[in-house]
């Protein structure tokens, strides 16, 4: 979560301004009953207010915020089903982490990991383990914790509990692996991007190894621009490092996104549990497991992939309950939506509909591409995701211009500038999803197109705050 500071006085509003804040026609039937009952905004109000009031006032608030439909940074999902949003509000008040009092909603939790692990090819989907999380990251800070604990046990007798593994992936990785390293002590070694490779480099990876490497992050559809890292053949690096070193580097895929892509539109791609070297995946089912925020799911092969001294097993309202969590209490509803999605779609559905996104994303891509403006780095053929700079020559303006300008028109497609040793480089990205047909991305084209005549005719791109670009790594 950001972090927030609290009220400023110079910011507090004047008695004056709060008599003013509240529309007459919100009181419950006086007009004028409610004029100077306004609450303050920075500490908690000295009483209570009518329900419809308060109500109206969070809500035209939040009229401020953007449109989530035409948010084309985020990867969360942003539509679903009115019947999902039912079962959702159904369930708001059940505490996923009870699963003695709401043993249904537990065994819904557990169909999915059954159902996860199937699709990702377990050897044997019974004996695969796995749980929920609150996103991705939850669960890549799982798998972590896991890999760094099996490396300490191998290594116990040769290592004080002081010494200080690695963890080997690309820059690229999402901001969570990062964050993984700093809280749990671990060094990050990051493969840098080299020209027209933006993502980990399978022999660098390996070069990086050695006897205190916990694993091998890869990433199944990296945010800079929605392409697949090749775990097949980083396996293959690290397999022939074994063969020559003896060193046995197990390898966690970040499917945060790409695991709930490539099983039902990539089938002949290997890069799941069928890669021996696969110890553990994770995904999103917020971002195209297609349900809304916030929901992950983390998975090892099987139960010796995950130490059995990290899973509680708590004794709780009568119950005795197995966790492996970072979170406690949390509500039941995304589990049970995704049960829903699963349910709904099955594998023909979700077939259809992240070809459709991908269709979608492959076809605005060659109209960015016809305009002669920007040249693609990617295609949306692998997430249906992709990211475009300018065009050579093009001195006019630059990515962020143009992500200025489509923001005027409530379009928010993000520019940012590229990691270590491709700083040279800013791009836009535009990340396709379910509910983002046909007729939006021709909509977002029509504005683009009439906005471009007046950036080409600027003189030189526009200054503005670099420091504040970001990837949007979520």
């Amino acid at each position: 979560m950001p972090l927030h500071r609290g009220s400023e006085s110079a910011r507090s509003a004047s008695d004056e301004l709060r008599r003013l804040s509240l529309n007459p026609f919100y009181g419950e039937a006086d007009p004028i009953g409610g004029m100077t009952a306004a609450p303050p905004t920075h500490r908690l109000p000295d009483g209570p207010m009518p329900p419809r009031t308060a109500y109206r006032l969070v809500h035209d608030e939040l009229m401020l915020d953007g449109n989530s439909r035409l948010n084309l940074a985020t990867f969360v999902t942003t539509w679903m089903e009115p019947q999902a949003g039912v079962l959702m509000g159904e369930c708001q008040d059940k505490n996923m982490i009870d699963k003695d009092e709401y043993p249904r909603t537990a065994e819904l939790e557990r169909r999915c990991v059954a159902m996860l692990a199937d699709l990702w090819n377990a050897p044997d989907p019974a004996a695969a383990v796995g749980c929920s999380t609150t996103g991705s990251s939850e669960a890549c800070m799982l798998a972590g914790m896991a890999l760094k604990r099996r490396w300490a046990r191998r290594n116990a007798d040769r290592y004080p509990a002081s010494a200080r593994p690695n963890l080997v992936m690309g820059v690229n990785v999402q901001v969570c692996w990062e964050k993984f390293c700093t809280f749990w002590e671990v060094e990050a070694r990051l493969v840098p991007m080299e020209g027209e490779r933006f993502h980990l480099d399978p022999q660098a990876a390996a070069e990086l190894c050695d006897e205190n490497t916990i694993g091998v992050v890869t990433v199944l559809g990296s945010t800079f621009d929605g392409s697949y890292e090749p775990v097949a053949e980083i396996c293959a690096a690290l397999d022939a490092l074994q063969e020559h070193t003896g060193l046995d580097v197990p390898v966690h895929v970040d499917g945060a996104s790409g695991a709930m892509v490539a099983p039902f539109v990539d089938e002949e791609l290997v890069w799941d549990f069928r890669l021996p070297r696969v110890s553990s995946v994770n995904t999103s089912g917020h971002k195209y497991g297609l349900v809304y925020p916030g929901v992950g799911w983390a998975l090892w092969r099987t139960a010796a992939e995950l130490p059995d001294e990290l899973v509680f097993r708590v004794n709780y309202l009568g119950g005795d309950m197995p966790t492996f969590a970072l979170n406690f209490s949390r509500p039941g509803a995304q589990v049970v939506a995704q049960y829903y999605t699963f349910l709904r779609l099955g594998r023909d559905g979700y077939r259809a509909v992240q070809q459709t996104s991908r269709d979608v994303a492959m076809g605005l891509a060659e109209k960015f591409a016809s305009l002669g403006d920007f040249r693609l780095l990617t295609h949306g053929d692998q997430l249906p995701v992709f990211a475009l700079t300018t065009a050579p020559g093009v001195t006019a303006f630059d990515v962020f211009d143009v992500s200025r300008r489509l923001r005027e028109q409530g379009w928010l497609v993000p520019a940012y500038t590229f990691p270590k040793n491709r700083e040279d480089l800013s791009v836009l990205r535009v990340v396709c999803r379910n509910g983002f047909s046909a007729d939006l991305a021709a909509l977002l084209m029509e504005d683009l197109e009439q906005l471009l005549p007046e950036l080409r005719r600027q003189q030189h791109p526009l200054a503005g705050d670099r420091a504040a670009a970001t990837a949007f790594h979520h």
